[in-house]
């Protein structure tokens, strides 16, 4: 199931959710109700076997370089994660 991204700009906040490609995106920002925005992100492919997308993504950057560029990211965006709805209670009898 892929992964994709929404962003409230008025809350500057980018919510990361799985859903399928026939189901409905969230319909609103969980903090102050605004309306989402679909962001086109790169697909998660780890073909360069980097531990993880920080790395991949500032692989040509020293340690210090990537703390400093992911500190600025992190003060203008937040990143949540809104897990998909669940549509069926595992507790119930079949």
């Amino acid at each position: 199931m892929p992964t994709y991204e929404y962003e409230c700009t008025p809350c500057h906040t980018i919510y990361e959710t799985r859903h399928g490609y026939n189901e409905p995106p969230p319909a609103a920002c969980p903090s102050c109700g605004g309306g989402l925005r679909k962001l086109v992100s790169s697909p998660t492919l780890n073909l360069k076997n980097f531990g993880g997308p920080t790395e991949a993504k500032y692989s040509k950057l020293s340690i210090s370089d990537e703390l400093k560029k992911e500190a600025i990211l992190q003060k203008d965006y937040q990143k949540i994660w809104l897990p998909p709805a669940v549509k069926h209670n595992p507790w119930d009898e079949h």
